[in-house]
């Protein structure tokens, strides 16, 4: 079951434990600090602005709900309520980011993504959107070029098969970096006859996705309804976070086409 299926199946408990958290503003505070770290009596005062009395008559309430226990004379939040605070959030977090780069995932295909990855979505949350224009045509494809220039690492699904990204490839492993892809088996010929690429690996299908991760930045594009790859739109990010999910999705979809 993925995390989406979990998230509405647990629903009814954990609305129940919103509308309990959100009806008091006291709850809500204790909940928010102790979900960062456990605390005891003074340390809450100090980080919630609260006075002890409605510290005390909040944290019984708490208590009595097996919201929050005492150990060591601090309060810790318990795991239960932790592990559903931290599934809204994603939840939140991953409805954003759809919202927000809903260009680019509408009219995709972007169901050829491995489950794990886009329950994960969420992470892509200081990803940018970077679209072609009527200045720069070639935009996208430049972009790619210039962020292959100086990689370390590559790692990349290629759903098709371009002359200058293959030069770009080819010149990293001339000069003793790390390469490694994924390609359609339809293409695997044509990869291995003008590719330099040792580490390389098939995978059924052609519409799937562009997947380019190095050590500095992930580039993701999709295939359009159409059967055409989107030239004009692509998710990229240097954040660590988005890197180690780009990262992720490599080997998920490695492991599916095994």
């Amino acid at each position: 079951m993925n995390k989406n299926k979990m998230y509405l199946k647990n629903y009814n408990s954990i609305s129940d434990d919103v509308k309990f958290a959100t009806n008091s503003v006291v709850r809500l505070k204790i909940m928010a600090t102790l979900y960062r770290e456990s605390q005891n009596m003074k340390s809450l005062n100090e980080s919630t602005g609260l006075n002890y009395s409605s510290i005390s008559s909040g944290m019984h309430d708490l208590e009595l709900k097996d919201y929050v226990y005492r150990e060591n004379n601090k309060y810790h939040l318990s795991n239960r309520v932790k592990c559903q605070i931290k599934a809204i959030i994603e939840f939140d977090e991953m409805m954003t980011v759809l919202d927000e780069f809903f260009n680019i995932l509408d009219k995709h295909f972007v169901e050829m993504l491995p489950d794990k990855s886009v329950t994960e979505l969420y992470i892509l949350g200081k990803a940018s959107l970077m679209e072609a224009d009527d200045v720069d045509a070639f935009r996208i494809y430049n972009f790619i070029e210039n962020s292959l220039f100086d990689a370390n690492e590559v790692k990349c699904i290629l759903p098709f098969y371009y002359e200058n990204f293959n030069s770009k490839l080819n010149g990293l492993i001339r000069k003793k970096k790390k390469v490694e892809a994924l390609v359609p088996k339809n293409l695997q010929t044509t990869f291995e006859i003008k590719s330099g690429i040792k580490k390389l690996s098939t995978f059924k299908g052609n519409h799937n996705f562009l997947l380019i991760v190095t050590d500095k930045i992930m580039i993701l594009g999709f295939f359009k309804e159409d059967g055409y790859f989107d030239k004009n739109r692509l998710l990229t990010s240097k954040n660590p976070d988005a890197i180690g999910w780009a990262n992720n999705l490599f080997e998920n979809f490695k492991i599916k086409n095994k």
